[in-house]
C-alpha cells in the first residue's frame, strides 16, 4: 500500500482533494491523506480560497499535519489581516506608502505578526471554522463549525464558539497520553490498514503497535 498520487481521494468526487496534491506555495505544508472537502467552490483552490491575508513578505507559513479533516468553507487568516493596535490608529498607513511619503520596506509595520499557523496530525476542522495567525491546534483536536480559534488547543481537545473555548477532552488524559507517544499517524500506511478496526472502533487495546 502507497500513499495515493491522485488527487481525488473518491471515485466521481470532484468536491474532495487530498491537499498536498493540490497546493503549490512553499509556505503551506500538508501532510499525507489530508483532505479539504468543499461543495460551493473548487476545492483544489484552497490556497486561493481559504488561506487568507497570506503574503510572502510576512515569510509565514501554514502547517498541517497528516489525516486531518477539513470541511467546507474554512479559512485560514494570516498576518496581513491584522492591523497594528500599538498604533494611536487602527488605519493601516504604511499599507499605502505612496499616498503617505513612507518606505515601502514599511509595509509591515501595519500589522502585528502572529506567525505561523500550526495544524497538528489527525484534526478536525468543522465548517467555516476560522484559524486566526498564530494559533497552534495539536493533534486530535476537534474545531466546531463556525468557531473562531483565537488561542492554542490542547492535543484531543473539542472547542467551539466565538471566540473558541473547550467544550471537552476527546479521551482521558491517560489515553491521550498513549496516543500522542504512538503516533498512529506516522505509522507505514501497511500498518494502519491492518490496525483500522481497532483504530475505528476506539479500541486502544487492540492496537497493534
Amino acid at each position: 500500500m502507497t500513499i495515493p498520487e491522485n488527487r481525488y481521494p473518491r471515485a466521481n468526487d470532484r468536491d474532495t482533494v487530498y491537499l498536498n496534491r493540490v497546493v503549490t506555495n512553499p509556505n503551506i505544508q500538508v501532510g499525507d491523506y489530508t483532505f479539504y472537502h468543499d461543495f460551493v467552490r473548487d476545492p483544489a483552490q484552497f490556497e486561493t480560497n481559504n488561506v487568507l491575508y497570506h503574503y510572502p513578505v510576512n515569510k509565514d507559513r501554514l502547517l498541517i499535519g497528516k489525516f486531518c479533516s477539513i470541511a467546507c468553507g474554512a479559512r485560514f487568516l494570516f498576518t496581513s489581516a491584522n492591523h497594528a493596535q500599538t498604533s494611536l490608529s487602527t488605519y493601516p498607513f504604511p499599507i499605502f506608502f505612496e499616498e503617505w511619503g513612507l518606505e515601502k520596506e514599511q509595509v509591515t509595520s501595519a500589522w502585528d505578526n502572529k506567525g505561523d499557523i500550526v495544524i497538528g496530525n489527525d484534526v478536525w476542522i468543522g465548517y467555516e471554522a476560522v484559524i486566526l495567525s498564530g494559533v497552534h491546534i495539536g493533534d486530535g483536536a476537534v474545531i466546531g463549525a463556525r468557531a473562531v480559534v483565537t488561542k492554542d488547543v490542547a492535543p484531543y481537545t473539542v472547542v467551539g464558539g466565538v471566540p473558541a473555548k473547550k467544550i471537552k477532552l476527546r479521551f482521558d488524559e491517560e489515553t491521550v497520553r498513549r496516543l500522542l507517544t504512538l503516533r498512529w499517524w506516522d505509522w507505514p500506511a501497511e500498518k494502519i490498514q491492518k490496525n483500522l478496526s481497532a483504530i475505528t472502533q476506539g479500541n486502544l487495546a487492540l492496537l497493534n503497535d
